[in-house]
């Protein structure tokens, strides 16, 4: 089987978690394979995926071998596969753009990023890269707020013809100028933010979904999240966070039997403490009326590695965009996205949504009903 020959903006805690796992599962078969939702995607397993090229701002990091770069710091989390062989792959300096929020530069540099002191590459350094290194896909991993900075790499994916898949919560699949750009050039879109293989709004989704078919009207709820990674030092900067705070609330919104007035619902990440690391801790609280109108509420606490839970779902969308560039498929990958994402174009159900992934894998693809469906929504 040839390999998935991928690109990473962005080597932090994430991306760290999808190398590790990668080589993790490597030696593994489908009946100890823990943690993955598709042991085999068109013929491709985790360890089929390899990466060629990778973009990083830290000093720590720019000029290293990749394998031995997503260990340093500031990434601080879980190592559930060491002692990686060198990858041969040097981690090429990125662009800095607003990758950086400003309380983020005098903060103690071992939490957060130190600058490399090279230059940085022009979008015509970035496109050669990709071109040179034969990468087929390029994976955003920008922190939470970096506007200008995934439009950028969403423009070299575009001029380099790569697949992008857009892991963060800045609007690019779910935007009908990018969607219909990459459609235009028959080049694959999944996005936007990534959900967790089992985290914070998957599981408010499933409660809310459940609220609904039970029958039990649900009044008001918040999400609270903490965490101690350079994502939640991040998102100290509230002016980051319009776009997480919306894709997030949206996924829950989008579930509900009856939306919830702004003022009844709040999701978010909440706040940074540092000794958590990568582990996040999310509180759900849900209220609601029964039978008779009779009251109920619901308190959840969920505790979670963060990295390693987006690893397992950014494992299954690079083998997706890879059938779709096999096929020919071009534009935002409906089922891809609306499994994998917070905020893809249109919402599904989880049911929903995985059924539809499920067809797009199966040799079968969609239906002519459902890709006639799927170009009117991308704006065609």
């Amino acid at each position: 089987m040839e390999k998935i020959r991928t690109a990473i903006a962005g080597l932090g805690n994430c991306a760290s978690s999808l190398i590790q796992g990668i080589h993790y599962y490597r030696d593994k078969n489908p009946e100890d394979a823990i943690g993955l939702m598709h042991w085999e995607i068109g013929g491709f397993k985790p360890s089929d995926i390899e990466v060629v090229a990778a973009f990083d701002i830290d000093k720590r990091k720019v000029g290293k071998d990749v394998n031995e770069a997503i260990f340093s710091l500031p990434n601080c989390t879980t190592v559930f596969c060491d002692n990686l062989p060198p990858s041969g792959v040097k981690v090429h300096m990125g662009r800095i753009l607003d990758g950086i929020s400003d309380h983020m530069r005098d903060y103690d540099e071992k939490y957060t990023f130190v600058p490399a002191d090279v230059p940085e590459p022009t979008k015509e350094d970035v496109v050669r890269i990709l071109k040179e290194s034969g990468a087929e896909i390029l994976l955003n991993y920008m922190p939470v707020g970096s506007e200008e900075a995934t439009r950028f790499y969403a423009e070299c994916a575009l001029q380099a013809g790569v697949a992008f898949i857009n892991n963060m919560p800045v609007f690019i699949a779910s935007n009908p100028f990018w969607a219909r750009r990459f459609k235009e050039k028959n080049i694959p879109l999944i996005g936007d933010d990534i959900k967790s293989q089992l985290g914070a709004t998957i599981t408010h989704r499933v409660l809310t979904d459940l609220f609904k078919k039970r029958g039990v009207k649900l009044e008001r709820t918040y999400q609270l999240n903490t965490g101690g990674n350079t994502d939640f030092l991040n998102m100290l900067n509230r002016h980051r966070l319009a776009s997480k705070k919306k894709s997030k609330t949206e996924a829950v919104q989008s579930v509900t039997a009856k939306r919830l007035d702004s003022e009844n619902i709040h999701i978010g990440p909440s706040d940074y403490v540092p000794w958590q690391k990568d582990n996040k801790v999310c509180f759900i609280r849900m209220e609601g009326k029964l039978f008779g109108d009779v009251p109920m509420n619901l308190e959840l606490r969920l505790s979670v590695e963060d990295s390693p839970n987006s690893a397992g779902v950014a494992i299954d969308a690079i083998r997706c965009a890879k059938l779709a560039l096999m096929r020919g498929e071009g534009g935002v990958l409906k089922g891809p996205s609306a499994y994998f994402c917070k905020h893809p174009p249109k919402q599904f159900t989880d049911d929903e949504a995985y059924k539809l992934v499920e067809k797009f894998i199966s040799e079968d693809g969609y239906d002519a009903k459902e890709v006639s469906d799927y170009s009117s929504w991308q704006g065609k």
